[in-house]
């Protein structure tokens, strides 16, 4: 058994005092440590005592939230998706020439990645367990959603000025967009390796982005 996960850690007592002040505060201190551990050294690797560490908290308060590992790896989880959407709805892509729209996904999504190098590792923990904790949510079906409706309503419009091909499934589509980018960015050490080039050179990656692109519009636009 994981000793991080043992219920008398959880019951231990909290003093009302210290949860009612800045409850929000430790929340989310709790959730950007958990988000670096987690990232760090997966869901197995974690260790409670060195989240509540990094927090600046004890265990007890982390438990007084959470109630175990399993549950605040999901809060990450959910937090991750949740931030990832906030930038994605900042885009307004609705608003935009469909062509510009589509570019400015790709190029949204290749950045956020880089940028955002736990999102992935995050990712690559979670579908190690087979997405046990993103099954039980209810927000990040929620959140996902309007994403695909978004893209929806892109493709529609470039179908309907004469610019896109008909036919295009948004979901299709967006995994195809993310899994260019993931694929590329989660592997990039043994492809270099094996290819003998620097993957993440800036050159390398404007490449990179520059065929991603290419790829996606190419597939859509119409001859």
């Amino acid at each position: 058994m994981d000793m991080d996960n043992l219920e008398e850690a959880s019951t231990a007592p909290v003093n009302p005092d210290v949860v009612g002040r800045n409850a929000a505060r430790t929340r989310q201190a709790i959730i950007e440590a958990a988000t670096e551990e987690f990232a760090s050294l997966g869901l197995g690797g974690a260790r409670i005592d060195s989240i509540a560490l990094r927090a600046g908290t004890n265990k007890r308060l982390l438990y007084y939230y959470f109630g175990n590992k399993e549950a605040l790896f999901q809060a990450v989880l959910e937090r991750a998706y949740a931030n990832i959407r906030t930038a994605e709805r900042a885009l307004c892509l609705d608003e935009l020439n469909p062509v510009e729209a589509i570019r400015q996904l790709v190029s949204f999504t290749w950045h956020y990645y880089i940028t955002h190098p736990e999102f992935l590792t995050l990712l690559n923990s979670e579908n190690l367990h087979q997405a046990v904790h993103l099954k039980q949510s209810t927000a990040i079906k929620e959140m996902n959603s309007p994403l695909i409706a978004t893209l929806d309503t892109v493709l529609e419009k470039g179908r309907t000025a004469g610019l896109f091909r008909s036919g295009v499934d948004p979901l299709q589509l967006y995994i195809s967009i993310a899994a260019m980018s993931f694929f590329y960015l989660s592997n990039h050490y043994t492809l270099s390796a094996v290819f003998g080039r620097d993957l993440r050179h800036p050159k390398a990656e404007a490449e990179r982005l520059s065929h991603m692109t290419d790829l996606v519009l190419g597939y859509l636009l119409r001859e």
